[in-house]
């Protein structure tokens, strides 16, 4: 038996990962930014972005944590050989504080 924390079920972290996705920033101005930018088009190119950028990230995201099964930096350094990028997963550590920081704010 593995010693590493496990999801409960498949729905569980599904959900999760939907509600991460979704944050803050859509809930707090999505209706407002819609309403002044013609509703159905800017739905329209905001849903085309989601899933040209958004999905093609998520996986990759996935796929490499699943993949390391360790840490952000561990992750990428693991990822090639040579262990130039670590600082990509340093850098993407340190994205990650910030915008936690700025979520914190918006949601206090």
């Amino acid at each position: 038996m593995s010693d590493r924390e496990q999801w409960g079920s498949h729905s569980g972290f599904v959900l999760s990962t939907i509600g991460a996705a979704v944050g803050i920033g859509n809930i707090w101005r999505f209706s407002h930014v819609a309403g002044e930018n013609g509703g159905a088009a800017f739905l329209l190119i905001y849903m085309a972005c989601v899933v040209l950028v958004g999905l093609p990230l998520l996986i990759a995201e996935l796929s490499l944590g699943r993949r390391a099964q360790g840490d952000a930096v561990s992750a990428f350094e693991n990822a090639d050989g040579h262990g130039y990028w670590r600082y990509f997963g340093w850098i993407c550590l340190f994205g990650a504080t910030l915008i936690l920081s700025y979520y914190a704010v918006i949601a206090g």
